[in-house]
């Protein structure tokens, strides 16, 4: 298959007019996929209503069947079609949120979306996302689109139309590139069939400016305790992984730093991903900044970049620094750990 590049700069005025818009809408009309930027990541986008088109969706990624994917809609018209409920916590944060990085579990209307899109669940998780492109396409094509990260199942999520490409070159009909991503990682996922709604994925929404929109916010103990089993069907998969084994450290930098001299010593090539902060503190084959310490929106914009930067880079192990899982910082350090495998070396204090 030739994978089109479609190139559309997402300034220019009434994007729906655009030849490469329309080429894209034509394509998910035909059931065909499409790379497609939003504010978080770059999504594989594909008709929600076709259960052909959401095959083609799981085959290009290799993405297990049991994992329900995200429906992204242009519009409240579009909601109405997939949904038999929301409740009132559910439309004060879509007011709140909508368009943006907020992704809500609601309760499915029967006899639209395609059962292979919900993985056969009876409910359906649904964001508007607030980029041009995005929901210019959307409109366009006057359907629901279902929207997984458009790049291999378990590696880092894409944020340029080059990492779509790397992964899904030849697999997909065309990558619509908007220009680098934002937020940098997926969207917050909040199940608000449950009363209080939970957390079930963290993401460019906190839970302190949920609890500033509704009352209160629980969290997947899932997200908490590594042992309890996750309440949504996708979070129990490893995500965003690097090729070579990665670890998190938590201590010390000169603990970090020992851990790498041993392994270099033994001829290893080795990497190390930290901060503007304490880059130039480390000597390893590669060290990455992923942004900066002080400002985790920084972090959360550049950690899947810096991931595939290893992967470029072909080291044979990568060791990283924690983050307080305050804020981003909790979406941060969820990426972290599934890249990780739930790989953690913790420096022991003998005193």
């Amino acid at each position: 298959m030739n994978t089109k590049v479609l190139i559309v700069d997402k300034n220019v005025d009434n994007l729906e007019s655009c030849p490469q818009i329309t080429q894209a809408a034509e394509l998910l009309q035909k059931n065909e996929v499409v790379a497609l930027p939003t504010e978080t990541v770059y999504g594989l986008a594909g008709n929600a209503n076709d259960d052909k088109a959401i095959v083609k969706i799981f085959s290009a990624k290799g993405r297990p069947a049991d994992n329900p994917l995200i429906i992204h809609i242009g519009d409240f018209d579009q909601l109405n079609d997939i949904v038999s409920e929301v409740s009132n916590e559910a439309k004060k944060l879509m007011k709140a949120f909508w368009p943006g990085p907020l992704t809500l579990v609601l309760k499915k209307k029967f006899g639209t979306l395609s059962n292979r899109a919900t993985a056969g669940l009876s409910t359906v998780a649904v964001r508007m996302p607030n980029h041009p492109i995005a929901l210019a396409i959307i409109k366009k094509c006057k359907l629901p689109i279902a929207a997984p990260s458009a790049n291999q199942s378990g590696k880092p999520s894409p944020t340029t139309a080059k990492h779509v490409y790397a992964d899904l070159a030849g697999k997909i009909s065309a990558i619509v590139d908007g220009g680098p991503t934002n937020v940098g990682v997926e969207s917050t996922v909040v199940d608000c069939t449950e009363n209080p709604p939970i957390i079930l994925r963290p993401g460019g929404i906190t839970k302190e400016q949920l609890e500033e929109v509704i009352k209160t916010v629980a969290i997947d103990q899932a997200l908490i305790d590594k042992g309890a089993a996750p309440k949504s069907p996708g979070m129990k998969y490893r995500h965003y992984a690097p090729n070579a084994p990665f670890f998190l450290v938590e201590g010390s930098r000169s603990f970090l730093q020992q851990l790498a001299d041993e392994k270099r010593a033994a001829g290893l090539r080795i990497g190390i991903l930290t901060t503007e902060e304490y880059k130039d503190e480390y000597e390893a084959d590669v060290v990455l900044a992923c942004g900066e310490r002080r400002n985790l929106e920084s972090v959360a914009s550049h950690l899947y970049e810096t991931l595939r930067t290893f992967n470029d880079l072909q080291v044979d192990i990568i060791y990283g620094e924690v983050f307080p899982p305050i804020g981003v910082g909790q979406a941060i350090m969820n990426r972290l750990s599934k890249a990780a495998g739930n790989q953690l070396i913790k420096e022991i204090n003998e005193s």
